[in-house]
């Protein structure tokens, strides 16, 4: 089955009830991952509070530009969906990946600010992300996803089943002069 046709397969009663329960708390997605020599145990949050400034050094390290915290805080509290991954060090939670989704609640969801800290890059884990943010949607029957990426990743998500402009529909965008 392809990574994309795995999120589209009928559900079991139980099935439903876990994804539930990982929702309502910290859950363990990988046990003892190998990161450079040191052995961490990776957690995966579903919408749950986020500390902003550690939002913000996390995208700071990946170099992107500064947005108001205060207006984070507004987009993250408007969000359908909001998606951590940390791992605690020395009893201290730090943040390594974050991916939020905005919906109509029905149809349609576009997944935005996809970042993963750059000593965890290229370890699988933005796609583990990815596929926990896709199952979420996909538990609340939501079929169209979309995202917009910059076109240094679009390889990325190409790898994840997203296609650039299916049946030749083009996004439109409007910005203040």
């Amino acid at each position: 089955m392809t990574f994309w046709k795995s999120f589209f397969k009928p559900k079991t009663h139980t099935e439903k009830i876990q994804n539930i329960n990982k929702n309502k708390k910290n859950f363990l997605l990988i046990h003892n991952f190998n990161n450079n020599g040191e052995i961490i145990n990776i957690y995966l949050n579903i919408n749950n509070n986020i500390n902003l400034y550690d939002l913000e050094k996390l995208c700071d390290s990946v170099g992107w530009v500064r947005r108001p915290i205060k207006k984070v805080k507004i987009a993250i509290n408007n969000s359908f969906l909001i998606a951590h991954l940390f791992y605690y060090c020395n009893n201290q939670k730090k943040l390594i990946g974050f991916a939020r989704a905005t919906s109509d609640h029905s149809f349609n969801a576009t997944i935005w600010d996809v970042v993963i800290h750059p000593n965890f890059q290229s370890k699988g884990l933005g796609k583990e992300l990815m596929t926990q943010v896709i199952k979420y949607l996909r538990f609340y029957d939501i079929s169209t996803i979309t995202l917009f990426a910059d076109p240094h990743v679009t390889k990325f998500y190409k790898h994840l089943g997203f296609v650039i402009d299916p049946d030749g529909v083009k996004g439109m965008f409007w910005y203040p002069l």
